[in-house]
């Protein structure tokens, strides 16, 4: 069962506690990323992560990598295009102690210059590596063609030129305005008792924020093609589809969808591409779903001299699921897989935690394991096969990674 709880100052708590374990995962989810980011501050959602972890007024960054190393624990962060979270996962008995060390890294960082220079060395270096995995970078161009220069396009790494303007002031600036408590979620899953709600309450219950700017920009879908050419061993492609917004009503439909396309080894996308024509290692399709937008992606790397074919075979596998439809083996398949991996998912703390956190934060609710069966269970052939020939449609967009840089032939 998860308990709701509202701090005065508007920080939402959302605890869940599962007796049967003994560990405690805490998450700070904070409704921020590169979403909410423009062209001068581009990667400062993902630089404050790193900050936030380079010492407190009380803690060096040794002494807060020890507080968790010393108990056995877990510490760490991740930015995405919409949020940020920081999280811990301890024995149920350092709940309270991994708590404090999340807030005083929330409060009271210090952000001074000598840690901003080696950590925005360290963020170049994530760059360089990044650059380094043209599979990676090709995603990101996918999201540049199709959102051009609406900030969901942005990479959540920013840039060298970028982050060379980031200084304890602007940080300290960009915190005040958006990590505001009304757009601050707390989620605690594990072995712990409803009371510890009162605890996080003393530590992130009065405090004050800025006036946050949310970007109310919408976010379009535009159809664009994007080549860049790069010494790699192999072409590199994606291709995106308009998909569907989060806590849309026709989500279950969309996910049963992909993963009968590209979402698992039995999906069509890999038995067409590798099995059968042994073109790609790595083959599969996903979905990205943001607060007013969504992006089908289908992935394939391939030698350069096979492009075309990898790209033909692409669309002759969605030819024929508009033409033809799902299977009612694949449908029921499909749902078990699903099933499945949502319960073993409940197995982990840090799932739960991730969950009840990011469900708080986009959505505001959360469903009952009951609920999201029954809604896994209703999804129909019909559904599936209406929801395929609505997204996979001649408006898509493509980014290509290559040793020619030259597009397939036949687009």
């Amino acid at each position: 069962m998860i308990k709701k709880y509202t701090c005065n100052n508007g920080v939402r708590v959302v605890l869940e506690n599962i007796p049967t374990v003994r560990s405690v995962a805490i998450g700070v989810w904070i409704g921020t990323g590169s979403r909410d980011e423009n062209p001068e501050n581009n990667g400062i959602s993902h630089f404050l992560e790193h900050m936030f972890f380079k010492g407190t007024k009380t803690r060096t960054a040794r002494e807060i990598a020890e507080s968790f190393d010393s108990i056995g624990g877990q510490v760490n962060a991740f930015t995405s295009k919409e949020y940020t979270c920081y999280y811990a996962k301890v024995l149920d008995t350092h709940a309270k102690f991994a708590l404090e060390v999340l807030a005083d890294m929330f409060f009271n960082s210090t952000f001074v210059d000598e840690e901003l220079d080696k950590e925005k060395k360290v963020v170049y270096e994530e760059i360089k590596m990044y650059e380094d995995t043209p599979d990676d970078i090709v995603h990101d161009l996918l999201s540049k063609a199709i959102y051009e220069n609406h900030p969901l396009g942005y990479p959540i790494l920013g840039t060298e030129e970028t982050l060379a303007t980031f200084n304890g002031d602007t940080l300290k600036q960009y915190v005040h305005n958006m990590y505001t408590p009304d757009n601050v979620v707390i989620s605690i899953a594990g072995n712990i008792s409803e009371s510890f709600i009162h605890e996080v309450e003393q530590f992130f219950g009065s405090y004050e924020g800025g006036t946050r700017e949310k970007s109310e920009h919408k976010a379009v879908f535009h159809s664009n093609k994007i080549a860049r050419k790069k010494d790699t061993e192999q072409a590199h492609l994606c291709i995106g589809f308009n998909g569907l917004q989060v806590g849309h009503d026709d989500m279950y439909d969309l996910i049963i969808l992909n993963n009968i396309l590209g979402g698992s080894m039995s999906s069509r996308l890999f038995q067409d591409v590798r099995e059968q024509k042994g073109l790609a290692y790595s083959v599969f399709s996903y979905h990205s779903a943001f607060q007013d937008s969504g992006i089908v992606t289908l992935y394939g790397g391939t030698g350069a001299a096979q492009l075309d074919v990898l790209f033909e075979t692409m669309q002759e596998t969605l030819s024929k699921l508009k033409q033809e439809g799902i299977t009612a083996k694949e449908l029921n398949n499909s749902k078990e897989q699903l099933k499945g991996s949502l319960m073993l998912s409940l197995e982990s703390t840090n799932s739960r935690m991730s969950r009840n956190g990011k469900n708080e934060l986009l959505l505001g609710r959360h469903r009952s394991l009951d609920e999201i069966i029954e809604q896994i269970d209703a999804v129909t052939k019909q559904g599936v096969d209406n929801m395929a020939n609505d997204i996979f449609t001649d408006n898509y967009s493509i980014a290509l990674i290559s040793p020619d840089g030259e597009m397939p032939k036949n687009i």
